[in-house]
């Protein structure tokens, strides 16, 4: 008997503020702006890109283009989409150099991600 996987998608899993918070901070750990832009857009995708380019004022086409890694989007542009999502960015101080929160952060995601893919696979 062979097992048939689905492709895992992050947006299936992105159903309350809570989680999409942790995503958000385990992406921002990583400190790569086009990252943060896709998870921002699987965000979206979650609660429904029409929606979310309405309420923010924005045009989906827009959306999409600013959500695309390697665009440039505004800093006004992310943050309508945050607001539109429910979270918020905030500063807080490093308590370990910084290196050893990406390492401690990647390792998170990666662990978070393989229990989704399993959990998915069922």
């Amino acid at each position: 008997m062979t097992e048939r996987m689905t492709k895992f998608d992050v947006s299936d899993y992105l159903t309350d503020k809570e989680t999409i918070a942790e995503y958000l901070n385990a992406i921002m750990a990583e400190g790569d702006q086009n990252l943060l832009l896709s998870a921002i857009g699987d965000i979206a995708k979650a609660k429904g890109m029409k929606d979310i380019a309405e309420a923010s004022g924005l045009g989906r086409e827009s959306l999409y283009k600013a959500l695309t890694p390697g665009a440039k989007p505004r800093f006004e542009t992310i943050m309508k989409v945050l607001n539109t999502l429910g979270v918020n960015l905030s500063i807080t101080p490093v308590k370990q150099p910084f290196s050893k929160v990406v390492d401690r952060r990647r390792k998170a995601v990666l662990a978070v991600n393989e229990e989704l893919v399993q959990y998915k696979s069922k």
